[in-house]
């Protein structure tokens, strides 16, 4: 509908993939699910509960009438019971035993941990597919040197793959914390009203093996590693902060990248893909703004402020439950997903399509190579031609300064190797200072350290993960 919002994030932005898990069908499917298997459960504890119940279950596991629900909703205002209606208005044998003896946050909450965990899937394999990019990358440019900076001011000389290491290592520590979170995910299971399981102790006539059994089985049923030991109504909102702190993890990551991007553009020395019937500005016709990186950097920072919600929403429960969370998580957790599903998806683009000009590279780096190269000359002018070290010291220093003037005051070359040339205490000649200005000769142990990195730590966890990979993305616009 044109006269009605839309959230961007859905209609521009997040990959269709990530759309289908916080789907109204993923998640009233996985309800469905769930009281299935609750039935399951209790028919197998020795409640009454007959197959053919459990067969009319699984028969409309997926065909949702939305329509019932919604209806019902508008009675009684409450979107389990409404769907609980529902299911049984298609399931009049079953009706009596769907959701027996458990709260809403049974569905409601164990249906929220299955859905992060399963977008925290796909968010992991996107970062996946970024770093294999980027190790391919930083290995192709390991020798290339390129000037460094420290306050945006020209430093000393580095490699391009050395930099885009720096790209790679924040994603990998921020894949740790996948992982991390990811093992640590436990479902709610079935607790009762206030996480003491009283109502199923009532189901049970008192059985409290049954009943923990029951909350037990719900996991290995589900395939996932366990139930909360304890909890209130509701599973602890830490772990809805926890996941929504490696997302802006992941943000804070991907801004680092594109404010480098945007800034290295601005040099002139790489740039983002461009494609051929781009427009970069409807002013500027000649322009090729950095908008993949730009839009990185826009919808990071949404996820980096949306994280405080889960974390408010935790410090803010009282008790063994509230309903304040219900409303904030239904538009935090989705949306913070969505955005960090569309950042993934763009830095995959452009990590695939980087584009590099060397010259230029080396027109930056040898306009301010002269200054880095000094301690060096002054070393080989008291070694090789027998100079003074602090005559040559002082001697460098006034030559700089001029230098420094020609560049900033007069719009000139860096010329200093020339004005040591021509200076008779260093005895050096032209030719001579030239080869101590070759740039590899300035660049450390970056072409090893990008080696051993990626070798040695980048690959293996990439090659361990190789069938998760994403070869080719396409922005949406």
């Amino acid at each position: 509908m044109k006269n009605t919002y839309e959230t961007p994030l859905n209609s521009r932005y997040a990959s269709e993939e990530m759309k289908e898990v916080f789907s109204p069908d993923r998640k009233f499917r996985t309800w469905r699910k769930l009281w299935i298997t609750l039935a399951e459960i209790e028919q197998e504890l020795g409640l009454d509960i007959t197959d053919e119940q459990i067969a009319e279950l699984k028969e409309h596991a997926d065909d949702i009438n939305y329509d019932v629900a919604a209806e019902q909703e508008k009675k009684v205002r409450h979107d389990v019971m409404a769907h609980v209606h529902a299911y049984g208005v298609q399931c009049p044998k079953a009706k009596g035993i769907i959701h027996l003896g458990a709260t809403s946050c049974y569905v409601g909450d164990n249906t929220d941990v299955i859905l992060m965990l399963d977008a925290m899937k796909i968010i992991r394999k996107k970062v996946l597919s970024v770093i294999d990019k980027l190790s391919k990358f930083a290995m192709e440019y390991k020798d290339m040197p390129t000037l460094g900076f420290t306050h945006f001011q020209a430093a000393q000389t580095t490699t391009v793959g050395k930099r885009a290491c720096l790209w790679i290592q924040d994603l990998m520590m921020d894949l740790e914390q996948i992982d991390f979170i990811m093992s640590q995910t436990k479902l709610l299971g079935s607790k009762g009203t206030t996480g003491t399981q009283g109502s199923f102790m009532e189901l049970f006539h008192g059985d409290s093996d049954k009943v923990r059994r029951l909350d037990e089985m719900i996991a290995e049923k589900l395939g996932y590693s366990g139930v909360f030991a304890v909890s209130g109504q509701t599973y602890t909102r830490k772990l809805d902060s926890m996941y929504a702190n490696v997302l802006s993890g992941i943000a804070q990551s991907c801004t680092k990248f594109s404010n480098d991007m945007r800034l290295l553009q601005h040099l002139k020395e790489m740039e983002e893909p461009f494609e051929k019937n781009q427009i970069g500005s409807s002013a500027m016709a000649y322009k090729r703004n950095p908008m993949r990186s730009e839009r990185i950097a826009g919808l990071a920072r949404y996820i980096m402020v949306d994280a405080l919600n889960p974390a408010f929403t935790t410090a803010g429960q009282w008790f063994e439950r509230t309903l304040d969370d219900s409303a904030n998580k239904r538009i935090s957790i989705p949306e913070a997903f969505l955005a960090c599903d569309a950042i993934l998806g763009i830095y995959n683009n452009v990590a695939e399509g980087l584009v590099v000009y060397p010259k230029v590279i080396e027109k930056h780096l040898m306009a301010e190579l002269p200054f880095m190269a000094t301690e060096i000359i002054i070393m080989d002018g008291v070694t090789k031609y027998g100079g003074d070290r602090q005559v040559l010291h002082e001697a460098i220093r006034v030559h700089s300064m001029e230098a420094a003037k020609n560049v900033k005051v007069n719009g000139g070359e860096n010329d200093l190797i020339e004005r040591i040339a021509a200076d008779p205490i260093f005895g050096m000649k032209l030719e001579d200072l030239k080869k101590i200005l070759d740039p590899k000769n300035f660049v450390g142990r970056a072409p090893q350290q990008v080696e051993e990195y990626i070798t040695g730590s980048v690959r293996p966890v990439v090659e361990a993960n190789k069938d998760e990979l994403i070869a080719h993305t396409e922005l949406n616009v």
